[in-house]
């Protein structure tokens, strides 16, 4: 098994947050990816926060991958198709920034972003869509923008050899005391269905940290995954493409 860590919402206004999650992530050994977020809600912008890209460059200095995650996160001048907002049922609050664009609008978006973390200093990775909610499209995108990788909810996909790995991804939600109850509960019937799984995706937003259960649960999940076979982000992602292949 292979356990990859990500930090989402890599954006100043969460810094608290990920500061506490990177040592929890640190304390089991694990170089979590940071998805960051080159200009949160349009209004805070990387390149103007010297002391939070400080902390991202020394995360990276630690071992820390960098993905683009959006270029600003919530969903602004955009219109959601009635497929669109069938998709998102459930799965977030107007924060799916890149759910109804077509290539070209994903591309722009993408190129705006990758500009902005070039002026920091930072190289990403990869891309990965908030809510991981987007068409096809935009992995061709983001392909085509020189990046790597990209993810959606079930799948990590490898752009240049296109090829897409199966890999489950447990999350949380925080924004109502019920989902908070109801992703806790869905994690551990996950670790009961998918421990064996060959590769699996922990992914760790910063407003977990701000709900008791969704605090516990995730402390918990950290425990009990990193325990089967320890994590370090998105280092190990080399030795996963030896693994079964999909076909995009």
């Amino acid at each position: 098994m292979t356990v990859l860590v990500s930090l989402h919402d890599v954006a100043p206004p969460f810094a608290p947050q990920l500061r506490e999650l990177w040592s929890l992530c640190f304390d089991y050994g694990v170089r979590p990816a940071l998805l960051a977020v080159p200009d949160w809600h349009g209004a805070h912008p990387l390149d103007r926060d010297r002391r939070f890209t400080d902390w991202i460059f020394a995360r990276v200095d630690q071992g820390a991958r960098i993905f683009l995650h959006g270029e600003r996160h919530d969903e602004t001048d955009t219109v959601r198709a009635p497929l669109d907002a069938w998709r998102a049922v459930g799965r977030t609050a107007r924060e799916g920034e890149f759910i109804s664009l077509d290539y070209a609008a994903a591309r722009a978006r993408i190129d705006r972003g990758l500009r902005m973390l070039a002026r920091c200093g930072l190289s990403p990775i990869g891309f990965v869509p908030p809510a991981w909610l987007a068409r096809a499209a935009t992995r061709e995108a983001a392909r085509d923008a020189g990046l790597a990788l990209a993810e959606d909810e079930r799948h990590i996909f490898l752009l240049r050899e296109a090829v897409a790995l199966r890999s489950p991804a447990l999350r949380w939600s925080a924004r109502a005391p019920w989902r908070a109850r109801m992703s806790s509960l869905v994690a551990d019937a996950r670790w009961q269905l998918q421990r064996h799984h060959p590769l699996v995706r922990l992914a760790l937003h910063p407003t977990d940290m701000d709900d008791p259960t969704t605090r516990a649960s995730l402390e918990r999940s950290l425990a009990r995954w990193l325990e089967v076979e320890g994590g370090d982000g998105y280092a190990t992602l080399a030795t996963v493409t030896r693994r079964k292949r999909v076909a995009a």
